[in-house]
């Protein structure tokens, strides 16, 4: 009697934790849905290889300040940000500079010929 309390409460801890996670992931499950200007505004980690390279702060009129270390990882200033139909992208004098996928809530990618992603995190 008593191992089967024992596995009663095991399976009840799975299923809460089963269930916390199912949550947890559709909170966060945003993949390829436009960025509203509301998500955007904040700070953001550009990061590639496993590596923080700069952050940008995207602003709720789509504009756009870039640290000046993010001259390395992008190839022009972005000035400003549009929303696409799967994320967003930068944009700089009116042309796409990087376009981004929308992975979940806070991580966005784009892919690049190389195969060396590009990703955008939200900062917390």
């Amino acid at each position: 009697m008593r191992i089967l309390s024992i596995a009663s409460c095991v399976a009840g801890a799975v299923l809460f934790a089963t269930a916390s996670l199912a949550v947890a992931l559709a909170e966060d499950n945003e993949a390829g849905v436009p960025l509203t200007p509301k998500e955007a505004v904040g700070a953001w980690t550009v990061s590639s290889g496993g590596q923080d390279l700069c952050v940008l702060t995207l602003g709720a009129g789509h504009t756009v300040r870039a640290a000046s270390s993010c001259g390395d990882a992008l190839t022009s200033a972005p000035t400003t940000w549009q929303a696409t139909s799967d994320g967003m992208q930068l944009m700089a004098g009116g042309q796409p500079v990087l376009a981004f996928h929308r992975w979940s809530n806070s991580l966005f990618v784009s892919h690049r010929a190389s195969g060396v992603d590009i990703q955008l995190r939200r900062n917390y």
